[in-house]
C-alpha cells in the first residue's frame, strides 16, 4: 500500500490501521508511508534514501539507534505538538 492513510485524520487513520492489522495477520504486507505512526507497529521497517536501505529494524530498535528514523520520528512528533 502506498500512503493509504495520508489524507485521513488521526481517528480515521487509527481505525484503518486496526482493520489492516487484522487483515494482514499471517501475511506479508508492504506499506509505504511518510506518516511514521502508520508503520510504528510493523515487524520490520526499512528506511530508504534514493534506492538504498540506510536503516532497518523495528520501531524500538530504530529509536535506540538514534539515526535518521529517530530524527524523522522526533521531528514529526514535535510538528504534531505545535
Amino acid at each position: 500500500m502506498d500512503e493509504a492513510t495520508s489524507a485521513l485524520d488521526n481517528e480515521s487513520e487509527h481505525l484503518v490501521s486496526q482493520s489492516l492489522e487484522r487483515l494482514a495477520a499471517g501475511r506479508t504486507t508492504l506499506t509505504i508511508a511518510h506518516r511514521l505512526t502508520t508503520i510504528r507497529n510493523a515487524d520490520r521497517i526499512l528506511v530508504l534514501s534514493g534506492s538504498n536501505i540506510i536503516e532497518e529494524g523495528n520501531h524500538e530498535e530504530l529509536i535506540k539507534k538514534q539515526g535518521i528514523y529517530y530524527q524523522l520520528y522526533t521531528s514529526a512528533g514535535e510538528a504534531e505538538q505545535n
